[in-house]
Parts: C-alpha cells; sequence; structure tokens
C-alpha cells in the first residue's frame, strides 16, 4: 500500500509566518549598509550527519464497523464529505484514525450464493471515509468479498484509483497481509489487516494465497505471526486490526482469547478490532493494549445495545500505549453522535466495566 502522509498541516498559519518574515527581512535590509560580513560561514558538506528527527508521542483512533447501507447510501449519495456527520470532529483531532469498511467497494460483481446479508457501496465510500479524517481501513472481514472476485477486483481498482490505504486485502497473498506504514512524530508505524470471521463455505475463496487474491485471514495464524514479526524488525509501533469476536456475545470467545497473547508475543503492540456488533472490553495484556470489540459504526440499523459506539483514542510513544481515551457516542440515523452531559458519563462507566470478562488490566503489567 502506498504511504498516505497524515493530514492537520496548519497551512493558513504556515503560509501568514512566511509573509512576515519575507516584510522583515525586506526592512532590516533597506535600514543596514550592504558591508562584507566579518565571519564567514563554512559551507556544509554532505558529509554532515543528517539530524535524527526527535520521536515524539501521537495520537491514532479508531472507530468500528462501517458500511453505507440503507440510510447511508442516502447520506452518501447526498454528499459524501459530510456522510459520517459529526464523528468527523473527533476523528480527525487525531494524527492517524482508522475504522473497518465492512462491504465491497462495487456497484456490479456477483453477490455471494446463499449469504443472508451482502454489503456494497461506490468509490465515493472512499471519499467519505477521507473527509471524515479516517487514513486506513481495513476490509479484511466477512463482508469484504460479499460481490465475490469481480466485486474484489472493482474493489481493488476503485482503491488504488482513490490512493487511500486500505489494508487486509489484495490482489494476492503478500499484498493482503502487507501492512500500510507511514510515520507519524518520528514514530515509523506498521498497520496490519485480518480476519478471524469468514463463513465456512467461501474461506477458500475469500483468502488470499500466493497468487490469488482475497482478504488476510487469521485464520492462518502462522502467516499473521510471521507479518508481524516482520514488521516488528523495522517499527516502532505494530497495529493489527482484526475482525473478530461472537455477534452479540458481551466477552470474548475463545478464538479471540488464543489469539490476542499470540500477536503480542510475535511483537503487536496494538491489538484492536471488531464484528460482534456490541462493544466489548478493552485494555492491556502484559505490554500490548487490546480492544476486543469496537461495536458498529456507521450502521444502517440500530438497537439499545447495537447502537453504543464511540472512539477509542490511544497516545502512543513508540511500543507504549501511554494513554487510552474513550469518547462515547450512540448511533442514530445510522451514523455516530457524540454523548454530552450524564448520558456521557454514564456510557464511559459501561465502557470501562466491559474489561471485566476479557482478563485485561487497566494498565500495562
Amino acid at each position: 500500500m502506498d504511504t498516505y502522509i497524515p493530514r492537520r498541516l496548519g497551512v493558513a498559519a504556515a503560509a501568514a509566518l512566511s509573509a512576515l518574515l519575507v516584510v522583515a527581512c525586506s526592512a532590516a535590509e533597506s535600514s543596514t549598509p550592504k558591508t562584507a560580513p566579518d565571519v564567514v560561514e563554512k559551507p556544509t558538506t554532505s558529509e554532515e550527519p543528517e539530524p535524527t528527527p526527535e520521536r515524539k508521542p501521537y495520537t491514532i483512533s479508531f472507530g468500528g464497523d462501517v458500511h453505507f447501507e440503507g440510510v447511508l447510501r442516502s447520506r452518501l449519495d447526498a454528499n459524501p464529505r459530510t456522510a459520517l456527520g459529526p464523528i468527523a470532529k473527533v476523528l480527525s483531532r487525531s494524527d492517524l484514525a482508522m475504522v473497518n469498511l465492512e462491504t465491497a467497494i462495487t456497484t456490479g460483481g456477483t453477490r455471494a450464493p446463499g449469504k443472508q446479508f451482502t454489503f456494497r457501496a461506490p468509490a465515493s465510500a472512499l471519499l467519505a471515509l477521507k473527509s471524515a479524517g479516517v487514513d486506513v481501513a481495513s476490509m479484511a472481514n466477512n463482508h469484504g468479498m460479499d460481490y465475490m472476485e469481480s466485486g474484489l477486483a472493482d474493489s481493488l481498482a476503485a482503491i488504488k484509483r482513490s490512493k487511500f490505504p486500505v489494508v487486509g486485502v489484495g490482489e494476492n497473498e503478500a499484498e493482503a497481509y502487507r501492512p500500510w506504514r507511514t510515520t507519524v512524530n518520528g514514530n515509523r508505524v506498521a498497520i496490519i489487516g485480518a480476519t478471524q470471521v469468514l463463513d465456512a463455505e467461501f474461506v477458500q475463496a475469500w483468502t488470499a494465497a500466493g497468487d490469488k487474491g482475497g482478504l488476510a485471514s487469521a485464520k492462518n495464524e502462522a502467516r499473521l505471526l510471521q507479518e508481524v514479526r516482520r514488521a516488528r524488525k523495522n517499527s516502532d509501533t505494530v497495529i493489527v486490526h482484526l475482525h473478530w469476536g461472537t455477534e452479540l456475545q458481551k466477552c470474548p470467545n475463545e478464538a479471540q482469547r488464543g489469539l490476542a497473547p499470540k500477536l503480542v508475543a510475535a511483537g503487536a503492540d496494538v491489538v484492536v478490532g471488531g464484528h460482534a456488533h456490541i462493544l466489548l472490553g478493552s485494555g492491556y495484556l502484559k505490554n500490548g493494549y487490546v480492544n476486543y470489540g469496537m461495536g458498529n459504526f456507521a450502521f444502517y440499523n440500530w438497537g439499545p445495545d447495537t447502537g453504543r459506539t464511540g472512539v477509542l483514542t490511544l497516545t502512543i510513544d513508540g511500543r507504549n500505549v501511554l494513554k487510552d481515551q474513550w469518547t462515547p457516542a450512540a448511533i442514530q440515523g445510522g451514523v455516530p453522535v457524540p454523548l454530552t452531559g450524564a448520558n456521557r458519563q454514564q456510557a464511559l462507566a459501561g465502557w470501562k466495566s466491559l474489561r471485566g470478562c476479557a482478563g485485561l488490566a487497566p494498565r500495562p503489567s
């Protein structure tokens, strides 16, 4: 995947400062006699080492599962730049932001036979994510190839045209498992996407293998762990984004509990994901940070439990997750709306309580 440079640069401020410097320099030149300088500076040479950028903490925000069905498709068609609504302000405040894109990016394709629910969206979905402040998405999930091989080809073409980074999918195995890399505040960040959830009848057809395109499957643990170890060698932060869990089950399942410590041991600093349609616990597993369920985020249907959502923001310095912050929200009209007042405090307390059955700690051990 191509490196996508995060946004949030103060262009107007930089331009104003440059103008002031030009004026100041012009005034100084007109009032000072142009005599030969007393000291001649030594010219720099190419042999002098480049200064190493100072590494500083950065923030990354995660949202849950996103598609553009039902009311969300109407929002997308009306204006993709505002399709995710007010949650965009929360995502844009972080240096990086990521979601799970739970849909094929195609308007055609062949619907997966026998599937009750299949999702697809036009290429404008990628513009909607980018406009909402999202920097990278994963398509490694049980809906990423809902429109089979032709839908996959359309998805990959749309991703390439948009230059929007998407992990967990590719035209071959190496591309599907390959991390997206970027550098933030001097931190070299690698993000890998994979899915632990695939319908049994589609596991072989949808899994990328050799020259065959498809999704990065966490069911192939050895292959996923190999990629994590490889990323560890030349990254400051390694993040694994997973599609995992059991639908509507409030505690992590056996497969999640089995995989998370293996990923941390292999070198993952953050493991985060979703699928269950509800929120699950977050916290520390030894020195790694694990989230077992981000729930729905931008979703066409919601209820008392499935409509609870939010943004998880981590402050990270290299391998160390210094802080986690939860911004509670509720799905209204298909999109997350941040909560305020007593509702916010109640939702925040509820989110912290989910850690109880997850076997995670509030701080690193």
